[in-house]
């Protein structure tokens, strides 16, 4: 049994410019203004928290590299080995 999506309203007011421009850009995409608009909005809203997603992570990733060039670690089995094939490579 498949139970209905309760849809909530959501209003705003536009100036009739913006709502001309709304209008013509729904039509040409083959869209009624509210499916424009709804799509519209929730794309902008995806794209907001995901750059704010970005921006934190950014942040966070700063501070691990910057923590990583203030403390470096020691080089482990791999890093050396991958140093070796280098200089082999290299000549050096």
């Amino acid at each position: 049994m498949t139970i209905p999506l309760k849809l909530q309203r959501l209003e705003a007011r536009v100036s009739a410019e913006q709502k001309d421009v709304i209008a013509r850009a729904a039509a040409a995409s083959g869209l009624s203004i509210t499916d424009f608009v709804v799509q519209s909005a929730y794309q902008a809203a995806m794209d907001s928290l995901a750059r704010q997603r970005q921006w934190e992570l950014s942040e966070q990733d700063a501070r691990v590299f910057v923590d990583t060039l203030m403390n470096p670690p020691s080089p482990n089995a791999a890093l050396r080995a991958a140093a070796k094939r280098s200089k082999e490579r290299l000549g050096a």
